[in-house]
């Protein structure tokens, strides 16, 4: 796969997937990963998420910004890493806003919790397995007959 084939297949799986687990490294050097749904994903592979300013990962961020964004759906994997940053533009904020950010603020965009996350990527890992479950199942038993390593995809490392 050439570079743009990559990221494309890079954004179109964290698209498809819709919520990552963003890692960050807390005060005690440990990573921590939480949920969050991406808002948008850059052809270049930079994603934005809302959070709140008291959020355990805007302190983990500010401290740390170094981070990894891991989504996941059915046969399609990808882990990003990066550096985040918090962003409290309000005309950002506006811009960014939908439905169901209100879920989780009710209140709107002006409200003064809320924030952006902005994670600029530098590189990721893809894993993809097509043909889904039944042919990974088939590559395993393959696999045992054979005595041969299983082999179910492709994967592959893209710089962003």
């Amino acid at each position: 796969m050439t570079d743009a084939q990559s990221i494309s297949k890079v954004t179109e799986i964290i698209n498809d997937s819709k919520i990552g687990m963003v890692t960050t490294i807390n005060e005690e050097g440990a990573l921590v990963s939480r949920p969050l749904a991406v808002q948008e994903v850059k052809d270049d592979g930079d994603m934005w998420f809302f959070t709140g300013l008291g959020t355990s990962q805007v302190a983990h961020v500010r401290a740390d910004p170094r981070v990894n964004v891991a989504f996941g759906k059915s046969t399609e994997w990808v882990s990003v890493a990066g550096t985040a940053e918090v962003v409290t533009d309000r005309a950002k904020i506006h811009e960014m806003w939908n439905q169901v950010v209100e879920a989780w603020f009710p209140d709107g965009p002006d409200t003064p919790e809320v924030c952006l996350l902005r994670v600029d990527s530098d590189s990721a890992e893809y894993w993809t397995s097509p043909g889904g479950t039944a042919a990974t199942v088939l590559q395993w038993v393959k696999s045992k007959v054979t005595n041969s390593r299983m082999s179910v995809g492709e994967s592959g490392t893209v710089e962003l």
